[in-house]
């Protein structure tokens, strides 16, 4: 699965033309909220059953079949394909994607001097990404619970699929952030308000109601933004030198994160009680502002001119050499 969800976003990128290569990475991040969705209806109806794990369990083998044949017959992105001197198949990959009545001349040539560049840089990408110039409630009821979550986070993948190439990613992170942390923000208030300061009081019906559909609001804001944008973000803004590798680096702290979450949300909600949410209003507040501050637009640039936003921005131009590299 790690693997899938590594190189799925980063062949998408690298497949899909600039202006609307932001719809096809998040559409990737929607069929996987399909999948989502779909798992957590087979789970709540097997459950049901004392033989229905087994059934769940075994079920997960038709997504993996579907996928491992999919990958046999895909073909390699022109950017792998010149990376490894097969010009001619690189052409006949773009044709395909491009279709047939389309000039791929100049694409070629770009991929072929952004290659050519990493190849004379002749560093590790390891060595070189890090480099100054590098940029880089019961069982039915949680259920049921997760199933809303899953349903409303699929609904705002669609939102993200339709405007995030016509609106772009700054946009989205922005107006998703604040939204995320407005929701933060309300829930603390209204634990406070059905729970008290010290949170031993039993809340009503109608604010525990409140708090789902603030939490939905929540998922729906992360789903339509920093959600799929987290998959599509690291795919856009590496040379094509340190591509994988950042891609890989960028993940591997997204899952690390997200298992020291789930690992410290329990204990946090016991011991902060609303300041929970509180702590993690903050947080959202800090990354919204360091994409306000940081993060350069990258709605239809083609990958192979991120180099010339880098040098062109305010901050990050100090740290990239005005020379061309990969």
């Amino acid at each position: 699965k790690l693997n899938f969800k590594q190189a799925a976003p980063l062949y998408l990128s690298e497949v899909a033309p600039a202006k609307w290569r932001g719809a096809f990475n998040t559409g990737f991040q929607f069929f996987i909220g399909i999948g989502v969705v779909a798992s957590n209806f087979l789970n709540f109806f097997l459950s049901k059953h004392p033989w229905g794990w087994r059934l769940s369990l075994g079920l997960a083998v038709v997504p993996a079949a579907i996928m491992t044949l999919g990958a046999a017959l895909i073909s390699d992105t022109p950017s792998s394909l010149v990376e490894r001197g097969r010009l001619r198949d690189a052409k006949q990959s773009l044709i395909r994607i491009r279709g047939a009545g389309a000039d791929v001349e100049g694409e070629l040539d770009d991929l072929v001097r952004s290659v050519g560049a990493a190849k004379a840089a002749d560093r590790e990408p390891f060595v070189t990404i890090l480099e100054r110039r590098s940029i880089g409630f019961g069982k039915d009821s949680a259920l049921i619970s997760s199933t809303i979550l899953g349903v409303v986070n699929l609904g705002a993948i669609l939102v993200s699929t339709a405007v995030v190439d016509r609106y772009g990613r700054r946009f989205l992170f922005v107006a998703g952030g604040l939204q995320m942390l407005v929701c933060k923000l309300a829930v603390a208030a209204v634990l406070v308000a059905g729970t008290g300061a010290s949170g031993t009081e039993h809340i009503s019906k109608e604010l525990a109601v409140a708090v789902l559909i603030l939490l939905c609001t929540y998922g729906a804001g992360f789903g339509w933004s920093w959600g799929p944008l987290s998959w599509l973000i690291p795919s856009e803004i590496f040379p094509i030198k340190i591509r994988t590798t950042g891609q890989g680096i960028s993940q591997a702290v997204n899952f690390a994160t997200t298992f020291a979450l789930s690992q410290s949300f329990l204990a946090m909600l016991c011991h902060l009680k609303y300041g929970a949410f509180l702590f993690y209003a903050g947080w959202i507040a800090t990354m919204t502002l360091f994409v306000m501050l940081f993060l350069p637009e990258t709605k239809g640039i083609p990958l192979d001119s991120m180099q010339g936003i880098w040098e062109q921005h305010w901050y990050w131009r100090r740290f990239v050499s005005t020379t061309v590299s990969a």
